[in-house]
């Protein structure tokens, strides 16, 4: 019975993966499964749009009078029909899945994981790709002590104090109930467009195909992280650490953030894989199978349960992990990075310093008091502010010609370089590390250098007498003869000519220019480690 009950309610199976003693398949559903499972996709689609279209359906029912007794009738027979032919697809898909050996196999190797995992089981069921929700939990967040967890629930008190501080509840009751409305409809979806069920349907046999690629091809493990909140995070772990490998990099792991539509299957991760490290990837909450919502406390949870998974589950030290994140990844690495300190070195490509300002643009100004209060009571995507708390390396990648973090057009619908946000991060975290150096005075200066490509670069470099070697070796004799701490106190005593010629290297040293669009997947060439003055 628990067979027949598992097949009737079990997962749909999409792949047969490629193991020693066969080829990798499709899974080919017979006519009865097939049919069955079309007639409960068309009434799943039905309901979600109806959800979302309800105060029309709702407003259009009430004027034809189905909320009278003989409507309200009328409404129930039809609420029953679509119920019996729902049942009735179940049970066809459950009797063509009975009679399918495929299946069949499958159910059984997933029951008796969830009865009794032991390792052939486990590596046999590995061997399959399958809806996941039905996955069993690989690794949970508080596998580890409770300092950590300690450590977490301080920091969001703390932040839900500062916003209560920042904005009266009472006060700005009118504007918070639109803002809470905007954000949980239309808002959270422009900002995760990677979450909503009409994109992942649109790309669904691309994720199906990028993933068994990474499993077949790169060896990957897949793993189900449950998080504090008990969302499920979907993991993609590619191991080079094995001896004779070929990978010169393989005992670095790189830890890929994705953006706010990139998914592991066919996101940043490529980058890392084509340069021979270790890579893990996975996908925000609500992301292809990640369960949950991407919200920032959600995002918080779950860099921190993958964290603690490639710490204590995968056995890669802190100072051997490197964060690499690509768009919104931002906010989820930085967080990471803020709390990891220890991670050998971050890189952030095609990354803001804010989402507010991102936001506003594209909403009409009259609604700007509503974005405001939405983004920062609810969306808060602030990576400036939490970068600034990590001490290790760091290198910034800007696109020039970055569509979606630009702010201004041209009249061509060019972007602005000068109003790309990568700037504003760039700027903040210069000014942090090196206050001195980078100030009022010389702040100018280095928006006019960041105004332009490589060629108006390199002019300014040469009429302001920047020599690298010289710049390069006062900041590495600071950093060793005096301290390495950041913020480095360094350039009090320097001439303004000597301050500008600094800030000018430093901004060279700590973002690298790359000729192209916001979605172009980036050259393995530019994940090379960051600069620092600690060598």
């Amino acid at each position: 019975m628990a067979t027949v009950f598992r097949t009737l309610s079990g997962p749909r199976l999409i792949r047969l993966l490629k193991s020693d003693n066969r080829e990798g398949r499709d899974y080919v559903p017979n006519f009865l499964e097939s049919s069955g499972d079309k007639f409960m996709q068309v009434i799943h689609a039905c309901w979600s749009i109806s959800w979302w279209s309800s105060p029309v359906i709702m407003t259009v029912l009430y004027r034809r009078g189905y909320f009278s007794h003989e409507g309200m009738v009328s409404l129930s027979k039809f609420l029953f029909s679509v119920g019996v032919v729902y049942a009735g697809a179940f049970c066809l898909r459950g009797l063509g899945r009975l009679t399918n050996p495929d299946y069949t196999l499958f159910i059984n190797i997933l029951i008796q994981v969830l009865q009794s995992p032991t390792a052939s089981a486990k590596r046999a069921l590995h061997h399959y790709d399958f809806e996941f929700w039905a996955w069993p939990v690989d690794f949970k967040w508080n596998e580890t002590s409770e300092s950590k967890g300690e450590r977490v629930g301080r920091s969001k008190i703390q932040a839900a104090v500062d916003r209560r501080q920042k904005s009266p509840w009472l006060a700005a009751l009118p504007v918070r109930a639109l803002s809470y409305c905007a954000i949980h409809t239309f808002g959270r979806r422009m900002v995760y467009p990677g979450a909503t069920s009409l994109m992942q349907t649109l790309i669904g046999n691309m994720l199906n195909q990028g993933r068994a690629s990474l499993i077949e091809e790169k060896k990957g493990k897949r793993a189900k992280v449950l998080t504090e909140d008990n969302n499920e995070i979907d993991t993609m772990f590619v191991d080079r650490r094995r001896p004779g490998s070929g990978h010169s990099h393989g005992n670095t792991l790189v830890v890929c953030c994705e953006g706010n539509a990139g998914f592991y299957e066919m996101g940043c991760s490529g980058t890392p894989l084509e340069c021979g490290f270790s890579v893990l990837g996975w996908n925000h909450p609500g992301f292809a199978g990640s369960s949950g919502v991407p919200f920032p406390d959600s995002e918080q949870k779950a860099i921190d349960a993958v964290m603690t998974y490639a710490i204590y589950g995968l056995g890669f030290q802190p100072d051997s992990i490197v964060i690499f994140a690509w768009s919104i990844g931002g906010y989820s690495a930085s967080w990471a990075a803020m709390n990891y300190p220890d991670v050998k070195y971050v890189i952030l490509d095609a990354t803001f310093d804010d989402a507010l300002p991102l936001a506003l643009t594209q909403m009409p100004s009259s609604m700007a008091g509503v974005v405001t209060t939405a983004m920062k009571t609810y969306m808060n995507l602030n990576i400036a502010d939490q970068l600034l708390k990590y001490p290790g390396p760091i290198k910034l990648i800007r696109r020039v010609r970055d569509e979606i973090i630009a702010t201004e057009k041209t009249p061509a619908m060019t972007s602005v370089l000068s109003s790309n946000r990568g700037n504003h991060l760039l700027i903040r975290l210069l000014q942090y590390r090196y206050p001195k150096i980078v100030d009022s005075d010389t702040t100018p200066l280095l928006e006019q250098y960041l105004s332009g490509t490589r060629q108006h670069q390199d002019s300014l470099m040469m009429e302001h007498l920047v020599v690298m070697e010289e710049c390069e070796a006062k900041l590495r004799s600071y950093a060793h003869d005096i301290s390495p701490a950041y913020p480095m106190l360094i350039g009090d005593e320097e001439r303004p000519a000597v301050r500008k010629q600094l800030t000018l290297y430093l901004a060279y040293r700590y973002m690298e220019d790359y000729d192209s669009t916001h979605c172009t997947p980036l050259p393995a060439a530019y994940l090379s480690a960051p600069w620092s003055p600690v060598g």
